[in-house]
C-alpha cells in the first residue's frame, strides 16, 4: 500500500459478536503464527483485594474444557509439533501457537473451545493459586522485581497501574478462596468483543476467516469494560527506597508521569525517540558514565505504550552506593540540556531511519510480526496504529524533542526510587 510503513498486506474482518481476526499471509512455507490477545491485563483488576487475576488466568487457561481437558490438550500440541506459551502484561494477555499450517483448523477449534468453554474444579484452582504464589516468591528474589514492586506502588495513588501484573502479595494469597470470583472474571472478560486474533503465516485469508467463523461463530458477546480510576495529576516530586535482601550493586530508577500512547500527541512520540536520545548507548551520558568514568554497570532509559498514563523511566546499576546521587544528578543535567539545546538534527534523522528499520527487520517471520503486534493491538484494537506512529515519528523535529523534555520531565512527575542490597 502506497505510504504504508508495515511491509505486509494484511485482511481483517469482525465477526458479528464483536470478534476482530487480522490475518497476514507471508512468506513462510508451511510455518503459521495465532495470537489470541485478550485485551485484558492487570490494569483492568479494579476490585479491591483482587489483584493478580489477569495473570492468574494465563494459567487456567491451560486447564482445559470439558471436551479438551488439560492433558488431551497438551497431548495434541505435542503430537502437532506445536510451540505454544502465553504472558500477561499490564494492559493485556496473549496465548500463541506456532505450528505447520495444515494444523490450522485443529489449532481453531481447540483455542475456540477453551476460550468459549474453559472448565476447571475447584481443586484446580486452588493448586494453580499455589503455583502463582510460587511464582511470586521466587519473583522477590530478583533486585528489579522487588524495585519495579516499590516504583509501581510509590507512584501510582488510584489508578490500577499501582499494582504489578503479577498483583499484591495479599491478594495472591487469598486467590485460593475466590474459586467464584475466578469463574465470574473469566465471563466478564473472555468475550469476543474484548478479543483480537492475529494470524500470520502460511495461510490463505479466505478459507482462515470461514474457519474462525464456523467455530468461533456461536461465542455470545458480554464484555462490559471495567471503570478505572484516572490518576490524578501528581502535585510533587516522590521519593522512596527499598532494601533488597540479597546481594546487589544498588539501582536508581528516576520515573515521570507520561502519557498513553497516541501517535496523534507529538509531544508522546517524541519522548520515544528523547529517551534514546538522552540514554541510549549513543548518547553522551551513556559515553561519559559507561564508558569513560565507568561508574555505571548500565543506564537506559524505556517510554512504553500503554492505554493509560505510563511511567517513562531512567534506571542506571551503578558501581558505587557513594556515586548514586551523582548519578542522579547527571540525569537531571542531560534533562534540563535537553530542554534548552536543539537536538542535533542528524543524530534525529539517524535515530528514526534506524528504530524504523529496526522494527522492519525484526517482522521476518510469523511468530514475529503477530507477537510484536500484539500490545499496539491491544492497547489500540488494530493495526493501523503501525502507520500513524510511525509516520508520526518521521516529523519529529528538534524543536518536538524540547517540547516533550519540557513537558515530561519536570519534578512535580518524578518519583525516585533506591534499592540498595546487604552490605558485603
Amino acid at each position: 500500500m502506497a505510504g504504508s510503513i508495515f511491509p505486509y498486506e494484511y485482511k481483517q474482518e469482525i465477526l458479528p459478536n464483536g470478534l476482530k481476526v487480522i490475518m497476514i499471509p507471508m512468506d513462510s512455507p508451511g510455518l503459521v503464527a495465532y495470537y489470541s490477545v485478550v485485551r485484558t491485563g492487570s490494569r483492568d483488576e479494579v476490585e479491591k483485594g483482587k489483584s493478580g487475576f489477569a495473570h492468574f488466568f494465563e494459567h487456567m487457561m491451560f486447564r482445559g474444557t470439558k471436551k479438551y481437558p488439560g492433558p488431551v490438550y497438551d497431548s495434541i500440541m505435542t503430537t502437532m509439533g506445536a510451540n505454544r506459551n502465553a504472558y500477561t502484561t499490564d494492559d493485556l494477555t496473549a496465548y500463541h501457537l506456532n505450528f505447520a499450517k495444515e494444523d490450522l483448523e485443529k489449532v481453531v477449534e481447540l483455542e475456540s473451545d477453551r476460550f468459549q468453554n474453559l472448565s476447571y474444579p475447584e481443586s484446580a484452582f486452588q493448586t494453580e493459586a499455589g503455583a502463582v504464589y510460587g511464582e511470586y516468591r521466587k519473583g522477590i528474589t530478583q533486585p528489579f522485581w522487588v524495585l519495579n514492586e516499590k516504583m509501581q506502588n510509590l507512584a501510582y495513588d488510584v489508578h490500577t497501574y499501582k499494582h504489578t501484573t503479577i498483583g499484591f502479595e495479599e491478594d495472591i494469597k487469598a486467590m485460593p478462596q475466590a474459586f467464584e470470583y475466578s469463574k465470574s472474571f473469566f465471563k466478564r472478560f473472555y468475550r469476543p468483543e474484548n478479543v483480537v486474533i492475529v494470524v500470520a503465516g502460511d495461510i490463505d485469508p479466505s478459507a482462515t476467516i470461514e474457519l474462525v467463523k464456523r467455530y468461533y461463530g456461536g461465542w455470545e458477546k458480554g464484555y462490559v469494560a471495567p471503570k478505572i480510576s484516572p490518576e490524578p495529576a501528581q502535585k510533587k516530586e516522590r521519593i522512596g527506597n527499598v532494601s533488597y535482601s540479597g546481594k546487589t550493586l544498588p539501582i536508581i530508577d528516576i520515573a515521570y508521569k507520561g502519557d498513553a500512547l497516541d501517535p496523534e500527541n507529538m509531544d508522546y512520540v517524541a519522548a520515544l525517540l528523547l529517551g534514546d536520545l538522552a540514554f541510549g548507548e549513543n548518547s553522551d551520558l551513556y559515553k561519559k558514565l559507561y564508558i569513560q568514568e565507568q561508574k555505571v554497570q548500565f543506564i537506559a532509559a524505556s517510554t512504553p505504550m500503554n492505554r493509560d498514563v505510563p511511567l517513562f523511566e531512567i534506571y542506571s546499576m551503578v558501581k558505587n552506593e557513594n556515586d548514586i546521587d551523582y548519578i542522579r544528578d547527571e540525569v537531571y543535567k542531560t534533562l534540563e540540556m535537553f530542554k534548552t539545546t536543539p537536538t542535533d538534527a542528524t543524530k534525529l534523522e539517524n535515530l528514526k531511519r534506524r528504530n524504523k528499520y529496526s522494527f522492519l527487520m525484526g517482522l521476518d517471520t510469523p511468530d514475529n510480526v503477530a507477537g510484536g503486534l500484539a500490545r499496539l493491538v491491544a492497547v489500540t484494537g488494530g493495526i493501523e496504529i503501525v502507520d500513524k506512529l510511525y509516520g508520526q515519528m518521521e516529523k519529529v523535529t528538534p524543536e518536538n524533542i524540547m517540547s516533550a523534555a519540557k513537558k515530561y520531565f519536570v519534578p512535580e512527575r518524578r518519583t525516585v526510587v533506591v534499592l540498595k542490597g546487604v552490605q558485603k
